[in-house]
């Protein structure tokens, strides 16, 4: 028998007062919802909070509402499901969740897990009422979840929110500059979580009125401080922008921005835009900083022109000194920077000399914040140094990962078997590769690399390719999986990357790269690049197609010697079973001649997505 209920109500009529005492005094979380439009709380007093809401504007279109009444609920697990069911409702896209963003911080609690463990059969439960229209593991797979405004952070993600609105709110008050403040992690630390969070926080805290607040914030949530009058009047006419050099990201942050209330797609733009725009911000939040350009060679030379144009415009010369970061202090009264060095791909990106300016500047100014913690992951705070010392040859030991599916094959189609068999499974498991395969399809060939007989095109599309219909089919690049998050990733190492057997060093051989712009000298700035300087690149792109998987990756490693080193730290993946032609899949991804459902892996130790190349 279930520990729950869910109890339906018009919102044009009172609760009844005397029928049942839960309604008065226990935790409840409740749902309204009128038209297209929902939103969800959580309550001690089911009779007075619906009350106040019945009376309130902002929530004039609401016809009914949902209570959900637990004989076992406390306030912190109300609290949790709250949360759960407002990031479930905004990444299934069903409703237009009209919740402001007051700050739920992931914190633990007394049996937490057990409760947790009951929320699937709630979701179904609201599912079955049509309040849902896709699965748990549906919505979370999608880009309007992972991206969506509507998180708990962690308590390290909140307090870096908490600083910059502190810093912003005295920078107001006081009308002096703030400077940059800057946030740094590594892949998978949420740097774009908070990016996102920001922009729906300030909104909120701009729009929010007297009437909201009192009625549903309450006094001792995370942010609740800063949602006073003093703070909105400060942030009327105060124009924001979110600032995503990649194609990619971008387009998929718009189409949350576009379904989110106070946000708009207009507000996710390009430094090309931000350049020919006559529009001054006082606030732009720069999301993979790093990937903003210096004077290089651009991909096209309308591009060249146009960083000729902008940089005359904004400062009356084109010196080749000017970067895309000053064309967003220029256009700007206040920034965030959210950064990682090592996450820079091509040298026309920020130069590691910039990049270690602005920081030492932040920390001086006392204006610097790390996101320490792997949220990305499941394989632990030590799979990020590990991956950094295996592609660096400094590698000496194996690295616990706990229950995360790392592994690495001799055979690319046992690899892509696995990678389809996880696909079918979980979903959002696809294939990756370094850039050292041509694209040749785009010449008209069949595809652009075949490797122990499975045939691979490029990406089809720079756009969204993770959840493109041929995405299965095809090798994601570093240029449209920056940014994204997998499952499972399958990453094949090219020969770009190659290991000396004589002195273990690693290298970069240049004859085997096929990014044209991730190895070009830069005339602009009279630089050459040596093949150590784009060893550099090359290993960081690794690094971050190595950091894509949720709960896995798989890796395959095309130099001999290379294979071998890696092979010492990384446990090998049992072999799929051959297929046989009475079982064989009936598609043409079945031609390399490889059984997508069968795979086991014994070893305890591995148990369990811009400017790309179209």
């Amino acid at each position: 028998m279930t520990a729950f209920e869910i109890r339906k109500f018009s919102m044009r009529e009172p609760l009844p007062e005397n029928d049942d005492a839960r309604l008065k005094n226990w935790p409840v979380v409740y749902a309204l919802n009128g038209g297209k439009k929902i939103y969800v709380g959580e309550t001690l007093s089911a009779t007075s909070r619906i009350r106040q809401h019945q009376a309130s504007d902002s929530k004039r279109d609401m016809r009914l509402v949902r209570l959900l009444l637990h004989e076992h609920f406390n306030k912190s697990a109300a609290l949790d499901l709250e949360s759960h069911l407002i990031r479930w409702l905004a990444g299934d896209g069903k409703y237009e969740v009209i919740n402001r963003n007051h700050g739920i911080v992931d914190a633990d609690y007394h049996d937490r897990e057990t409760y947790r463990g009951e929320f699937p059969e709630i979701f179904e439960a609201l599912r079955e009422a049509e309040i849902f229209e896709r699965s748990i593991p549906g919505i979370e797979n999608s880009d309007l979840f992972k991206l969506s405004p509507f998180k708990t952070l962690t308590p390290e993600q909140a307090l870096a929110v908490e600083d910059l609105l502190r810093a912003l709110r005295s920078s107001l008050d006081s009308g002096a500059e703030p400077g940059s403040l800057v946030i740094q992690g590594d892949p998978g630390t949420g740097k774009t979580v908070v990016a996102v969070y920001l922009m729906k926080l300030l909104s909120d805290i701009a729009t929010v009125t007297d009437e909201e607040i009192a009625e549903d914030l309450e006094g001792d949530s995370r942010f609740s401080e800063f949602f006073t009058s003093e703070f909105r009047e400060a942030l009327q006419d105060f124009t924001i922008g979110l600032v995503v050099p990649q194609q990619a990201l971008r387009k998929s942050i718009q189409a949350v921005f576009k379904r989110t209330p106070q946000l708009s797609k207009d507000m996710v733009i390009d430094p090309f835009s931000l350049g020919k725009s006559d529009q001054h911000y006082s606030l732009l939040i720069v999301d993979e900083t790093h990937r903003l350009n210096q004077r290089a060679n651009q991909s096209s030379g309308n591009r060249n022109r146009d960083f000729r144009e902008i940089n005359e415009k904004l400062f009356g010369n084109d010196s080749p000194l000017y970067t895309q970061l000053d064309w967003v202090r220029q256009k700007s009264d206040h920034q965030v920077l959210l950064l990682d060095a090592e996450q820079s791909v091509r040298p026309a990106d920020l130069s590691r000399t910039t990049i270690d300016v602005i920081v030492s500047e932040a920390k001086t100014a006392g204006k610097h914040v790390t996101l320490a913690s792997q949220l990305r992951l499941n394989a632990g705070d030590e799979y990020m140094p590990h991956i950094r010392r295996l592609l660096r040859g400094e590698e000496r030991a194996p690295s616990p990962v706990g229950d995360y599916e790392f592994c690495m094959y001799s055979d690319v189609s046992q690899m892509y078997a696995r990678i389809r068999q996880l696909d079918a499974e979980h979903g959002l498991a696809r294939m990756a590769a370094g850039y050292a395969w041509n694209w040749v399809t785009k010449d008209g060939a069949a595809y652009d690399f075949e490797l122990d007989g499975v045939k691979f095109c490029w990406n089809s599309t720079d756009v969204d390719w993770v959840n493109s219909p041929n995405a299965l089919e095809e090798a994601g690049s570093i240029h449209t999986l920056q940014g994204y998050d997998l499952n499972y990733a399958g990453v094949i190492i090219g020969p770009d990357l190659r290991c000396d057997p004589a002195t273990g060093q690693v290298y970069f051989d240049r004859s085997n790269y096929f990014d044209t712009k991730g190895k070009e000298n830069n005339k602009k700035l009279g630089i050459r690049y040596s093949d150590e300087d784009i060893l550099d690149y090359v290993q960081n792109i690794y690094r971050v197609l190595l950091t894509r998987g949720i709960k896995g990756t798989l890796i395959y490693v095309c130099d001999p010697h290379l294979r071998e080193y890696m092979a010492r730290y990384v446990p090998e993946a049992q072999a799929v079973r051959p297929i046989g032609p009475s079982d064989r899949i009936h598609d043409e991804t079945t031609e390399a001649g490889f059984d997508v459902r069968a795979h086991d892996v014994t070893d305890d130790s591995t148990r369990s997505a811009g400017d790309g190349h179209r």
